[in-house]
């Protein structure tokens, strides 16, 4: 009783519901300066402690449940994101879901597998993860990535790089039945598949602490929940401070979708890295690929349905620059994983390649 209390008198318990406060005293009211910071802190520390709750809900579940635990509560914040910046029209929010997605699919494929690859193999040498699990995780990544931002680029039904109606309903159907699809092998089908490696090649199951009592998942569940509405309203709060800030960095509109996915995929790139360096680089991987693939395959569906009401036209078609960056990224994605095993080098190329997608996000 004495843990749960501690528990409740945490920051990521008092964060969140503070942050609900701030969200009612300026809901619908013009910020300054100050408010707008002390918004953007609210925000970036309920970011945080959702994804905490959600590390502490998938540590009651275990492997490989709790990496989906934790992309799927961040792919909801990602979208609500993108869905209340939509809403709140502006300048390029046609093109809002394009970038922030195809922002969020650089990140995890080359940032979050690129960094954990050079933990990893800066403390072991080398490290080792199953080829079968992460091969079918790319391969989903790829189709999803090609259905729904490339394909777009090269239709003819509606002008400008779009889908029509129909085009925009198989992709979100195609996208879900991918990503249930996907789901299903890494948690029934074959989950041995998506469970971290010793350095033999052998699959192990996790030596985790004690996991939390059902008291805690269950408050860690409800702040979760809450957070996630929390971030939502703050978000729409805060749109038009973040417009704002990058028109006056003299950056692109679209470098928008990038400070969102940066924003949202932090907290998730430190629990990768904090896996590379348990040695358990199987499920950096799984966080990586998983979140992409949520990113894609739950953003296309709720965007296509948003776009009902959404004004304005709905743009998902990559350029010929990004189209060459997401070509060359899964190229290089499946020379890593298919040995199984990866150094350094491999970190580093994919390291570079992000590098090269933020420098032309930032100077097309």
């Amino acid at each position: 009783m004495a843990s749960v209390r501690g528990y409740l008198l945490s920051w990521t318990t008092l964060l969140p519901l503070i942050a609900l406060v701030l969200l009612a005293l300026t809901w619908g009211r013009t910020l300054g300066p100050v408010p707008v910071a002390l918004v953007a802190i609210a925000l970036a520390g309920t970011v945080l402690a959702a994804v905490h709750h959600a590390e502490v809900v998938a540590h009651r579940v275990g492997e490989p449940y709790g990496s989906l635990v934790l992309a799927v509560a961040v792919t909801v914040i990602e979208v609500a994101l993108i869905v209340t910046m939509m809403a709140s029209g502006g300048e390029k929010a046609d093109t809002l879901a394009r970038d922030t997605v195809f922002a969020a699919v650089m990140i995890t494929t080359n940032g979050i597998v690129g960094l954990s690859l050079l933990v990893g193999a800066r403390r072991y040498g080398e490290t080792r993860f199953h080829p079968e699990g992460s091969g079918a995780a790319l391969a989903t990544v790829g189709t999803l990535a090609t259905l729904s931002l490339v394909l777009p680029t090269f239709t003819t039904s509606t002008p400008g790089p779009g889908f029509s109606a129909p085009q925009l309903a198989f992709a979100a159907g195609a996208s879900l039945v991918l990503y249930a699809t996907f789901v299903a092998t890494q948690t029934v089908r074959h989950r041995d598949f998506f469970l971290p490696v010793d350095h033999d090649g052998e699959t192990r199951e996790e030596e985790h602490a004690e996991p939390p009592s059902a008291q805690k998942t269950l408050v860690s569940l409800v702040l979760l929940l809450i957070s996630l509405v929390t971030v939502v309203g703050l978000a729409k709060v805060e749109s038009p401070a973040i417009e704002a800030g990058v028109r006056a960095a003299g950056l692109p509109q679209s470098f928008v979708g990038v400070v969102i996915a940066l924003l949202i995929l932090a907290p998730e790139t430190l629990a990768a890295v904090r896996a590379a360096r348990r040695d358990r680089m199987q499920i950096s991987l799984n966080l990586a690929y998983g979140s992409a693939i949520a990113s894609i395959g739950l953003t296309i569906p709720v965007i296509a349905l948003a776009s009902v009401w959404l004004k304005g036209p709905l743009l998902l078609g990559l350029g010929p620059t990004h189209i060459v960056l997401l070509a060359l990224t899964v190229v290089v994605s499946v020379l890593t994983v298919v040995p199984g095993r990866a150094t350094r080098l491999q970190g580093g190329v994919h390291l570079v390649l992000l590098a090269g997608f933020l420098v032309l996000a930032m100077n097309p």
